[in-house]
């Protein structure tokens, strides 16, 4: 198969989840979507290196692993994180109950390895998943990288429709208090639009807001992340001896460390034009793990699926709801904040939004619905997906032990 065929294939498959995904208004997950159609490929006419063969071999999706890890640090907003401390402390216990939970039912069920595989991805996104995958692979556990792969696939199926109804519960007793004029209408939406504008206006990171920003060329913003990349790194082979700590956990925390000092401005990979391309490249490099995925084995790992996803929401439940109760958070709200963990960023941001849309056409009204759930949506996506999720992959990773069973 030609390389062009190949990377036109694969481009149409992302393109057809997005459009599934856009007709049914998230219902139906894009993964899940191109999920189905690579694995009708890999079972049809699909080389099993067709990713590799349309450009994007191991190394590449590495090299956009650190970019956009790096990049995910440079989203945190201190100032945000201060204003919505009920959210982080809200989010945090639903990863503890997922953990928790799963790990109790895991025990009665499963092997540490199940387990171990299984948590990270439903805390987090794509980058967890990719992370466990790939220890999961060179453990000698193919069952296992494909059943991280699976999870990240399929849990939104459970988080979308939740978030939804429970968004829809808190937003009718939001306007309920507006239009009975009890409701105290919050004004400050989010510190990071604030973060963004400012970005804008000053191009240059402050460390270098001496140099002409004409010469904040695209070239010179990969070149600063590639820095933090390497610098994570170099400091991950270093600890080794010590202990082990993955260079994609550092790359988190040097990202946040560099945006604070203005090593890199918010968003760099968007500002210099490889977003887009970097989400791609990681995308089609988390489908080509199915590409070891057989029927059999798809048919192995339903049980364990459906129970860890269940495990997993009823943890959230029980200890989000818990801990809003003491902060004085609805259930609602706080549940939606937990679920933001089954799927993240743009996910949180579209769902909050189409809910809004569908409860209110008034202006003011919805300034009053975006003011109180928008905010917490986000930054509890950013604390699960984005932050917690790289860590506990990162940590869990190290915890894999061997070729055991896979599933029992």
């Amino acid at each position: 198969m030609p390389q062009m065929l190949a990377l036109v294939l694969l481009l149409i498959i992302l393109y057809l989840g997005d459009v599934v995904s856009t007709r049914t208004k998230a219902w139906v997950p894009s993964v899940f979507i191109c999920a189905v159609l690579f694995l009708l490929g890999y079972w049809t006419f699909f080389p099993t290196d067709i990713v590799a063969r349309a450009g994007i071999p191991n190394v590449v999706a590495v090299m956009f692993m650190y970019l956009l890890i790096v990049n995910m640090g440079t989203l945190l907003s201190i100032n945000e994180l201060i204003l919505q401390w009920k959210t982080i402390l809200i989010s945090l216990s639903g990863i503890v109950g997922i953990i928790v939970i799963a790990i109790i039912v895991g025990y009665l069920f499963f092997d540490l390895n199940t387990i171990i595989v299984a948590i990270p991805p439903l805390v987090g996104g794509i980058v967890s998943a990719i992370i466990m995958a790939k220890g999961a692979t060179e453990a000698g556990l193919p069952d296992l990288a494909v059943f991280a792969i699976i999870i990240y696939v399929m849990q939104g199926f459970i988080g979308y429709p939740l978030t939804s109804i429970m968004l829809k519960k808190e937003g009718r007793r939001v306007l309920k208090k507006y239009h009975e004029g009890t409701w105290v209408v919050e004004k400050d939406v989010t510190t990071m639009d604030k973060q963004t504008a400012t970005t804008d206006e000053n191009p240059m990171p402050s460390l270098f807001a001496k140099i002409p920003a004409s010469y904040n060329s695209s070239y010179f913003i990969f070149l600063r992340i590639a820095i933090v990349g390497f610098l994570a790194y170099s400091v991950s082979e270093v600890l080794k001896p010590v202990v082990s700590i993955s260079p994609f956990v550092l790359c988190l925390l040097f990202g946040v460390v560099a945006a604070s000092l203005g090593f890199l401005e918010r968003h760099p990979l968007k500002k210099a034009g490889g977003f887009g391309l970097a989400v791609m490249g990681l995308m089609l490099f988390i489908f080509d793990t199915l590409s070891r995925a057989t029927p059999d084995m798809l048919i192995r790992l339903i049980t364990p699926l459906i129970i860890f996803i269940l495990s997993a929401v009823i943890g959230m439940f029980i200890f989000s709801v818990i801990v809003g109760k003491v902060l004085k958070v609805s259930k609602e709200m706080a549940f939606s904040i937990a679920l933001t963990a089954l799927y993240g960023f743009p996910a949180d941001y579209i769902i909050t939004n189409e809910v809004i849309n569908n409860l209110t056409k008034d202006p003011k009204e919805k300034e009053v619905l975006t003011s109180h759930m928008l905010p917490p949506m986000l930054i509890g996506g950013f604390i699960s997906v984005t932050m917690v999720s790289v860590v506990l992959a990162g940590i869990m990773v190290n915890m894999i032990v061997g070729p055991l069973t896979p599933i029992k």
